[in-house]
């Protein structure tokens, strides 16, 4: 692996706590060997490690632990208002890992859990048999990656590559990874489907700055050029809009750099496009706010239906700015607007 958030796990973890359940799964020992020089610590249940009061959720994103796990009860839910449904009537979400490689200093999960640690989750099977009665009943547009990154850890998992298969065999079946890494190699291993998606959040670098850990806009460009070239359904999304201090010239930059690494032929070919502005659930705000002093959350949001989201001519002008620099490359039936379909 050559780019930057391929080799994300050059660092490898130091300890790893491993559920006794399913310590002799074989997805488990297969983790396990990519770390032999790992501290492993057997528990009982992963909230055991997740849970404790008082984490410093900060300091342990910085040299995160690993936490294998099985997941129960319910696995797949349906769609989140805050996340777009591009038209589709069954959205769901299923969540494979907790917490994410990356540190977005902006990221709803900073406030949602109460360790920065990593949790990830290997009875697959069961996610599998949870889909299966689903698509028995109506087709399935399912979001596999909201909760994390999981393309940066694919080499870890291998779920992208599984849900691919998954795809493959399964018509009425649709899943989108969403993702802000550089994972040519992931990339050039799968054959392109229109029904899985390829979803990257693009922003410009002065809101990367405030995404920490993450690629440059030049590394993410340069996946996105290969995946379009290789035949994968790609999405672009310019979500969610960050409000920092000249914003129009920021984003006007954006929209620059993207139309001269990408091509208006390759534009042409990206599946559609995602505009939306900030926005987060009020209880997650909180906590958010507690555990960082970055100027991105502290902007006086207004709370709507228990979100908070930017004043409403704000997140207006904002979104409307964004599609504009986008009409000139595509429809308006390609651009997906979060505020139409809430």
């Amino acid at each position: 692996m050559s780019s930057l958030n391929e080799n994300l796990l050059a660092k490898p973890f130091t300890h790893i706590y491993v559920e006794r359940e399913i310590a002799e799964k074989e997805r488990t020992r297969s983790i396990l060997r990519c770390f032999p020089n790992a501290e492993v610590i057997p528990v009982a249940h992963y909230k055991d490690v997740f849970c404790r009061p008082r984490q410093n959720t900060a300091l342990q994103h910085m040299r995160q632990s690993l936490i294998l796990a099985k997941k129960t009860g319910t696995l797949i839910y349906p769609g989140s208002p805050v996340c777009q449904s591009f038209g589709h009537q069954h959205f769901y979400y299923t969540s494979l890992c907790m917490n994410c490689p990356f540190d977005c200093q902006y990221c709803y999960l900073r406030g949602m859990y109460p360790s920065g640690n990593l949790v990830l989750f290997v009875n697959l099977e069961d996610y599998r048999a949870e889909l299966d009665s689903l698509l028995r009943q109506h087709p399935v547009y399912l979001c596999i990656s909201y909760d994390t990154e999981l393309c940066a850890l694919e080499s870890l998992h291998g779920y992208v590559h599984a849900f691919s298969g998954m795809v493959s065999e399964t018509p009425e079946l649709t899943v989108e990874v969403r993702t802000k890494s550089s994972c040519t190699s992931l990339l050039q291993s799968l054959k392109g489907s229109s029904r899985m998606i390829f979803a990257f959040t693009v922003s410009p670098e002065e809101v990367i700055r405030y995404e920490e850990k993450t690629p440059s806009l030049a590394a993410r460009l340069r996946t996105i050029r290969a995946g379009i070239d290789l035949g994968h359904t790609i999405r672009l999304c310019f979500d969610p809009m960050i409000c920092v201090p000249e914003w129009k010239k920021a984003y006007r930059g954006l929209m620059e750099t993207v139309v001269r690494e990408l091509g208006e032929e390759r534009l042409s070919r990206v599946f559609d496009f995602s505009v939306g502005s900030f926005r987060i659930s009020q209880d997650y705000l909180r906590s958010l706010r507690r555990s960082t002093e970055s100027v991105v959350v502290q902007y006086p949001f207004v709370n709507v239906g228990g979100f908070y989201q930017y004043p409403p001519e704000t997140a207006e002008e904002m979104e409307n700015y964004m599609t504009e620099l986008l009409l000139p490359y595509t429809d308006r039936a390609h651009i997906f607007r979060w505020r139409e379909q809430a």
